[in-house]
């Protein structure tokens, strides 16, 4: 509003011809400049991990937690490649609750896990963990009071994260069922931060703005508002295969139980997502 009213008060006081076109043009580059902060540096990470850990909150260990699924789409997608992954969330927890570092010390998180059986196996690896994905709290990146801790947090803990020898991957989350508009407000905040830093950003929450329209009596969240559904997360679980894996989720066997016709529309929506928001 200020800047085009600018531009009317100049052309009022009888202004030149240039110098209206000229503040005309810089309101065109700056909106063009917002526009393109949207796209994101960078569209996959140089080798598709094997070890993933997941920093976050309840909405990673809703339904038996995000990581299990796409543990499980990834298996469907390559059957001979063991893909592993661990969760470490706190309810409701910003990223600045979690002490990256500890994460990753050797004789700390998955020191020991569990195989089939229900057997405790020592873990022997050498290189713990290939990418590290994060996420802040639900409103954090956007929200007035805590959108600057976000990105100071998102900065530092990728840093702490390449330090052990593994990629940072920001995952973007998805608005409130009733703020739609939280959804270009936490995108622009998640691409922000991650061209920052050099991070692959997931687009969970534009999947899930493209789904709502597509489909609008499709239910991806819960009572709350806030938390997903079993189609939420594994709308999600497909997007981070196709971002992070490099994989198309489109024909995997991999339902979680939802039927046919839904995950097959979840699917080409993540892999529609990925493909727009990396512009493939």
């Amino acid at each position: 509003m200020g800047s085009i009213s600018a531009v009317r008060l100049m052309a009022g006081r009888g202004a030149s011809r240039t110098a209206i076109w000229l503040a005309a043009a810089t309101i065109a580059f700056s909106a063009g400049a917002a526009r393109a902060e949207m796209k994101p540096k960078v569209a996959q990470l140089d080798e598709v991990p094997k070890a993933v850990l997941y920093i976050g909150n309840s909405f990673f260990y809703y339904n038996n937690s995000l990581h299990n699924h796409v543990l499980k789409l990834a298996h469907a997608a390559d059957p001979g490649t063991h893909y592993y992954a661990t969760s470490a969330t706190i309810s409701g927890s910003g990223l600045n609750w979690h002490n990256v570092e500890a994460l990753f010390s050797t004789d700390g998180m998955a020191s020991y896990s569990f195989a089939p059986g229900n057997k405790v196996v020592m873990t022997t690896r050498n290189k713990k963990y290939d990418a590290a994905i994060m996420m802040d709290c639900s409103q954090c990146p956007v929200h007035p009071q805590l959108k600057g801790l976000f990105a100071e947090t998102a900065a530092k803990d990728a840093e702490i994260v390449r330090k052990h020898g593994a990629d940072p991957v920001l995952f973007m989350s998805w608005a409130y069922a009733d703020k739609p508009e939280m959804t270009e407000q936490l995108a622009e905040a998640y691409t922000t931060a991650g061209n920052a830093s050099g991070m692959l950003v997931i687009p969970a929450g534009l999947a899930f703005a493209r789904a709502k329209k597509q489909q609008p009596d499709l239910v991806l969240n819960v009572e709350d508002k806030r938390h997903p559904t079993l189609a939420g997360t594994y709308l999600a679980a497909c997007t981070v295969l196709a971002s992070v894996y490099r994989r198309s989720p489109v024909g995997n066997s991999y339902h979680a139980g939802l039927d046919e016709k839904t995950a097959t529309f979840l699917q080409n929506v993540a892999w529609e997502t990925v493909q727009d928001y990396y512009r493939k």
